[in-house]
């Protein structure tokens, strides 16, 4: 796992998502969810490569249901992509590392 990769809950989402400077894709995720643990080593390796331009955050839905509940999340993974306190765009089921550096990439 790597270390860029950031976990945000209920009490620190909006510090480490909305105010954020740059791009955040946000992975809504959970333990025992296997598509959410497939896509878990592309979001490793873009959390490395976007290192200072834009930041990767994992959120447990089990843990932190308020913030799940906020953004409708309904299956997972579920990733939404935030610039500027907003919603950029939004990617629901596992997809490979291309797709969501493009996400990403648009933000930028």
């Amino acid at each position: 796992m790597s270390d860029k990769v950031i976990h945000a809950g209920d009490a620190d989402f909006e510090t480490t998502v909305l105010q954020s400077d740059e791009p955040v894709l946000v992975d809504f995720w959970a333990p025992w969810c296997g598509p959410c643990r497939m896509i878990a080593p592309a979001l490793d390796e873009l959390a490395e490569s976007y290192a200072g331009r834009a930041k990767v955050v994992k959120v447990d839905i089990d843990q932190h249901q308020a913030t799940a509940l906020k953004y409708h999340v309904r299956s997972i993974p579920m990733l939404l992509l935030f610039k500027g306190g907003q919603v950029q765009a939004t990617q629901i089921g596992a997809v490979g590392k291309a797709q969501l550096a493009q996400m990403i990439d648009k933000a930028l």
